[in-house]
């Protein structure tokens, strides 16, 4: 009975030893350690204040701008390689076609000449009852044989021209594989930097977001519509007459996109980037422009800033990679960014680098 009440006694708590009392304290020191990593708190980033945050997401927007034209030039040349590739393709086609119904009539012609034999007209003279309608017969075949020689002569021409349109047509693919490379590479660019500036405003407040990025204002000029069609005048006040009925039609139109979103590489109707709102403006004044700012900036001939019409374009920073379209007193109609509609805004509110009249 003893040896069993023993068996069942508590041990006694031994105290810690030095090395024990250490070992204890390291890892309880490793875990909270652990602890605090998992946590996030250990290296957070330092917290940006609404400044700074401002400063980095304008330059994020700057730079996916700047890669949105990339991508508008890459996807025209693209658009345009596709179309030629296209072009040859169906050249090809119809040339193919048509060679193949001439070498049908040569093999016709060649059966009808293996049916007869092939014997020469030398006995076929000799041996005819009829020398004198057979000497005619000679010399319809000998114009039939000029005529097949030249039939031959022309498959041999539509053969090489066919191998130059499948030349061409293969040089052509390899230029579009190469801009849609361009144009994937542009992409991502886009996308990485857009990315970036909206995890920046997901850490401020929304009041926060609206003092950083101005969405809330379209500061301007009154408009008050009086048509439904957005080419008609609009009757503003503050605003200069466009000189020419053209660029009129224009400043209608980017007045009538006020709060259009902006999404990249979108040239409307319901969204628009920068430049793909004046081309959209301009195609309804009917006036075909380029699609991107460093093309649009030649499109017509330059003004400076002092003799800025309403209508006239304006460029922004040295890349030139933002466009607006004039509309007086100072102000502009544009697409700024993903963070902001399009609206009117003072054209102070860029570098300004240059202007064009195109109407």
């Amino acid at each position: 009975m003893t040896v069993q009440v023993a068996a069942h006694r508590k041990p006694s708590q031994r105290p810690f030893s030095g090395h024990t009392a250490r070992t204890a304290v390291t890892l309880a020191l490793a875990g909270a350690a652990t602890a605090t990593a998992f946590d996030g708190t250990g290296h957070a980033e330092p917290q940006l204040t609404p400044e700074q945050v401002k400063t980095k997401v304008d330059t994020l927007y700057r730079e996916a701008e700047a890669a949105t034209e990339k991508y508008n030039g890459a996807k025209e040349k693209a658009d345009t390689s596709q179309r030629r590739l296209h072009s040859l393709q169906e050249e090809a086609a119809r040339k193919q076609s048509r060679l193949n119904s001439a070498r049908e009539a040569l093999g016709s012609v060649a059966a009808a000449q293996y049916r007869d034999g092939g014997i020469d007209p030398a006995w076929q003279l000799a041996l005819s009852s009829d020398p004198d309608r057979y000497l005619d017969g000679a010399a319809l075949a000998e114009r039939a044989g000029d005529r097949q020689a030249a039939a031959v002569s022309q498959v041999g021409r539509q053969l090489r021209e066919i191998e130059r349109l499948r030349g061409a047509a293969r040089v052509e693919l390899a230029s579009l594989r190469s801009r849609q490379a361009e144009l994937n590479r542009q992409k991502r660019t886009v996308t990485g930097k857009l990315a970036e500036a909206r995890g920046l405003l997901a850490r401020l407040t929304p009041r926060q977001r609206t003092e950083v990025t101005g969405a809330g204002g379209t500061s301007g000029p009154r408009v008050s519509r009086s048509a439904a069609d957005p080419r008609q005048p609009l009757e503003r006040t503050g605003s200069a007459p466009a000189p020419t009925t053209r660029a009129a039609a224009a400043v209608a139109y980017a007045y009538g996109k006020l709060g259009s979103p902006y999404v990249w590489g979108a040239t409307g109707p319901n969204a628009f980037d920068c430049s793909g709102l004046v081309q959209a403006a301009y195609r309804s004044a009917g006036i075909s422009l380029p699609r991107t700012t460093y093309a649009q900036i030649d499109a017509g001939h330059r003004v400076s800033r002092s003799e800025l019409q309403p209508g006239d374009l304006v460029f922004f920073y040295s890349g030139i990679s933002h466009v607006g379209i004039y509309v007086g007193d100072g102000r502009m109609i544009h697409a700024p960014n993903p963070s902001a509609p399009v609206r009117v805004a003072p054209i102070d509110e860029m570098p300004f680098a240059g202007a064009t009249r195109v109407a």
